[in-house]
């Protein structure tokens, strides 16, 4: 009899195509490199429907496999018919009182379903120029964002949520869209560390699982995208701002991820610059190319970091929507979006 639970995670974050599993998909899942699947809204109809696909997605896997989506709020909520329609993040700056209940609310909803994590919260400062950060951060000023998404991120914890913050080093200062090219910001190291960088210092001291580096190109600071760059993940991330939890890659298939050259070549620059996992999305050719690239690795650290992403899981549905604490914080952010 085969033990479930035996291979570790793998460094790979790859998607599905629909609304269930396809064949070809329950292999590549059991592919030694494969350590988590994300869900985008296209694998959404209902909850039903998505609690059965997560459900058959591990039992695909004869090893630890972790599930994700991003469900910030606002207009990145991949999941909506039968969730709360969470506000984008900007709106918390005008009703801080909620911010964590509103991470409670989505996290506590999504681990009823089966999710591990969402992609939350957004540490960018928004900088009034970035139309794809936008009112998805939490504020124009550091200290605000600092103080929004610690709130946030204590009402995940609460549920039973490990955090990711996005997009380090910060990605609100740049007008263009990493998903279409490389953005390239030119300033200086001094100016990312009095303001872009001061809620990821924050939120790293408080204890944050995760961390997921921008396709952003800082031309004055090192000569790789973050995501890629020893600079910012090894010396920054790691050493100066003792960052341990686990560090994510942003989407491989994204052009801003396109300097650094094929998908092979993308995957293993991410992993020797310090990511713990790396996500490629959107194109099962290369996910498969990039599974077999790879070398297959037993990394306790990454092991040890990956574990805390899990998942802790504590209600179905059911039993959520009987609880007096879901009623009433539902409630409580349904009446405040009507009221802006």
């Amino acid at each position: 009899m085969t033990l479930k639970n035996t291979q570790p995670f793998g460094a790979i974050m790859l998607d599905i195509d629909g609304l269930t599993l396809a064949q070809s998909e329950r292999e590549i899942i059991n592919h030694p490199n494969t350590g988590a699947v994300i869900l985008f809204a296209r694998n959404y109809e209902n909850p039903k429907q998505v609690t059965d696909l997560i459900q058959d997605i591990r039992a695909a896997r004869n090893g630890k496999i972790l599930i994700a989506v991003d469900q910030e709020g606002g207009r990145v909520q991949r999941f909506q018919n039968g969730f709360t329609r969470l506000p984008p993040a900007a709106f918390y700056e005008h009703q801080p009182e909620i911010a964590e209940s509103a991470g409670w609310l989505m996290a506590v909803e999504l681990l009823a379903v089966g999710v591990d994590f969402s992609f939350a919260p957004v540490l960018d400062v928004d900088c009034g120029v970035s139309t794809i950060i936008g009112n998805r951060a939490f504020s124009q000023n550091a200290k605000n964002v600092t103080q929004l998404a610690s709130d946030f991120r204590r009402g995940m914890n609460r549920a039973g949520m490990a955090a990711t913050g996005k997009h380090f080093p910060g990605h609100g200062a740049v007008a263009l869209d990493s998903h279409l090219t490389l953005p390239i910001d030119e300033r200086d190291l001094d100016a990312l560390l009095q303001s872009d960088l001061q809620p990821f210092r924050q939120l790293i001291a408080e204890g944050l699982e995760g961390i997921m580096p921008a396709h952003v190109l800082y031309s004055q600071i090192d000569a790789n995208p973050a995501g890629f760059s020893n600079f910012w993940i090894k010396q920054i991330l790691r050493d100066e701002l003792n960052f341990d939890g686990v560090v994510f890659s942003d989407d491989l298939s994204m052009e801003g991820a396109a300097s650094v050259g094929d998908f092979s070549e993308r995957a293993n620059v991410a992993l020797q610059a310090g990511c713990d996992m790396v996500l490629v999305c959107n194109n099962s050719t290369a996910a498969v190319q990039v599974l077999d690239s790879i070398p297959i690795e037993n990394n306790p650290n990454r092991e040890r970091r990956l574990q805390k992403m899990c998942g802790q899981f504590s209600m179905n549905r059911e039993q959520l929507h009987a609880s007096k604490m879901w009623q009433e914080s539902a409630l409580l952010i349904q009446n405040f979006t009507k009221q802006e």
